[in-house]
């Protein structure tokens, strides 16, 4: 496999250095937290190697959120790009064919990229809202389609599938044959109650989350894949073992204290991101120079400048970063134009958040053409 480095990992904050950025507006998931404030206790852990599958009472823990799924029926993975590692590269050769909802997280195209396999993309766009068109999807499926990604609520626009549309997919993978690939990351930050998890719904649907992005504590690299088909599940085990055995198990028992108290830190995180979206709409919709299709989960957007506006958009990129010291995440992260970018209102606090929106208004000004 030749894997290639992908723009959103080159150029991410952690990459460039936090220390150069004030209003950090390209992170994608809620404000990290520190080991103080969780309070936990690791005196009596034995550092020994793990349950190959994972902790027991932490695969417990995650299977108990969702009716009809056994604690066997969930793999902890190094996060969730770990997770979508391995499923890529369990069932995927370079004679397969997968189609991939585009814009999507890195990995999920790179990854396929690689093993050689063939991918058409369906395109989101936005003048349809983002929504997800099944019929250009059943059209490009192929006697030799393995697998179906999609996303939801999706990064980097914020949308999200309903019920109807996530069992059409399940239909849709069990009569071709194929395997429906569910990233349900912000599942936990969906503004109105979810949908049921996809891997809940068929024996050919793999649902993919992990602690990054909804919870705050992406440091300990901890993800999980769900699936009740048996015989995958024995496959992507094989594959774990043999990329990392198992997990840490200091990040399993860090995300096990994590999840038994899950309340008592996440009403925080929920009201934090619920306030910077009021500010964020009360900035967007009457916005002379942008538009949006306004989110439903996560704590992403993907906004565009209006066809209208004649901008300079390396000098706007250029000005925010060096002279505001803000940053957001632009349109080529997601293979898209650099007239949209990735804008994310759930890792700053209110302060800083309204000052990085006021910089981008700054750069916009400055850089305009007439």
């Amino acid at each position: 496999m030749k894997y290639t480095r992908m723009p959103i990992e080159i150029e991410s904050p952690e990459s460039l250095g936090y220390n150069a950025i004030a209003c950090n507006l390209a992170e994608s998931s809620v404000r990290d937290i520190s080991f103080k404030e969780m309070q936990i206790n690791l005196d009596q852990l034995v550092l020994a190697y793990g349950d190959h599958y994972g902790k027991p009472e932490l695969r417990g823990l995650i299977a108990g959120r969702y009716p009809g799924i056994r604690p066997e029926q969930v793999l902890l993975t190094v996060g969730a790009a770990g997770a979508l590692f391995l499923v890529h590269s369990s069932v995927l050769t370079d004679k397969d064919h997968i189609v991939v909802v585009r814009p999507n997280y890195g990995t999920n195209i790179e990854t396929p990229r690689a093993i050689g396999a063939a991918i058409s993309f369906i395109d989101l766009l936005f003048e349809e809202k983002f929504a997800l068109d099944l019929e250009k999807l059943r059209a490009f499926i192929q006697p030799n389609t393995r697998l179906i990604s999609v996303t939801t609520p999706h990064n980097p626009t914020g949308t999200s599938l309903d019920r109807q549309t996530i069992q059409q997919l399940c239909k849709l993978a069990e009569d071709n044959n194929c395997l429906l690939l569910v990233d349900e990351t912000y599942r936990d930050l969906s503004f109105d109650e979810p949908p049921p998890m996809a891997a809940t719904l068929s024996d050919q649907a793999i649902s993919v989350s992990s602690v990054s992005k909804a919870y705050g504590i992406p440091g300990i690299r901890m993800g999980w894949i769900i699936c009740r088909n048996e015989e995958l599940m024995n496959n992507f085990l094989a594959a774990k073992e043999q990329v990392h055995i198992c997990n840490s198990i200091v990040d399993e028992e860090i995300a096990c204290q994590y999840l038994r108290k899950k309340d008592q830190y996440f009403s925080s995180i929920q009201s934090m991101v619920k306030n910077n979206f009021s500010i964020l709409e009360k900035w967007m919709d009457p916005h002379p120079c942008l538009e949006w299709v306004k989110p439903t989960g996560g704590v992403v957007c993907f906004p565009r400048f209006r066809k209208a506006v004649d901008l300079d958009e390396e000098r706007f990129y250029h000005s925010l970063l060096n002279t505001f010291k803000t940053y957001l995440g632009p349109g080529h992260w997601f293979e898209q134009s650099k007239r949209f970018f990735r804008l994310g209102f759930g890792w700053e606090p209110e302060p800083v958040f309204r000052q990085g929106l006021a910089n981008i208004d700054l750069a916009i000004r400055q850089s305009l053409k007439s």
